[in-house]
């Protein structure tokens, strides 16, 4: 009688990894995404992303979240649903099912993707060095996606002193040492002792 192989053991990119400077920066661990693409518009979307986060879809550039579920828009056909990881392959049946019929993807990316947190006061000093984007004009609950040094990322304000960001897997020990470097202790942007 042969066995049925078990599953193995999901394991974050970088085990949870964390580095203290002016800010800490932390691998986040294990998240469930999925990518959803379709009519972001239509009644069975707005159905698909309740039943799997229950929240609406967001609008533009914006994330919406409800407990420890979230549904972020990411460009005019393509939102990405945040779960508890271990819900994933469940939601991403949930959304198939309810969009059966649409023109739509469902593709659960949690494998190939991980999440960094940015924490601290001055935590959006290192986001600055590593991205062009505006954070002056980043509004609490905006999705940007850009580049993070030379790799595609997105990244939101999580909460008062928190941004989380999130990038491709293959890239994550790049973009932790980007992260640890940009937030080493003495490197701040607003520092007093700065020559000209």
């Amino acid at each position: 009688m042969s066995e049925v192989p078990q599953r193995p053991r999901a394991v974050s990119a970088l085990g949870g990894i964390s580095r203290s400077g002016f800010a800490t920066v932390t691998e986040a661990g294990l998240r469930g995404m999925i990518t959803v693409r379709g009519d972001l518009a239509s009644r069975r979307m707005a159905a698909a992303v309740k039943a799997a986060t229950g929240t609406a879809v967001p609008p533009p550039r914006r994330i919406v979240t409800k407990d420890d579920r979230a549904a972020l828009w990411m460009s005019p056909d393509e939102l990405m649903i945040l779960v508890p990881h271990a819900d994933a392959p469940r939601a991403a049946a949930t959304l198939s099912a309810s969009l059966a019929g649409e023109h739509a993807l469902v593709a659960d990316v949690s494998d190939a993707r991980t999440t960094f947190t940015i924490t601290g006061p001055k935590a959006d000093q290192v986001l600055r060095k590593l991205t062009p984007a505006d954070l002056d004009r980043l509004a609490e609950g905006e999705v940007r996606r850009t580049r993070i040094a030379q790799v595609a990322g997105a990244f939101w304000r999580s909460a008062p002193e928190e941004f989380t960001l999130v990038t491709f897997r293959s890239v994550a020990a790049y973009v932790m040492a980007l992260l640890e470097t940009a937030s080493r202790a003495g490197t701040e942007l607003d520092r007093a002792d700065r020559r000209p």
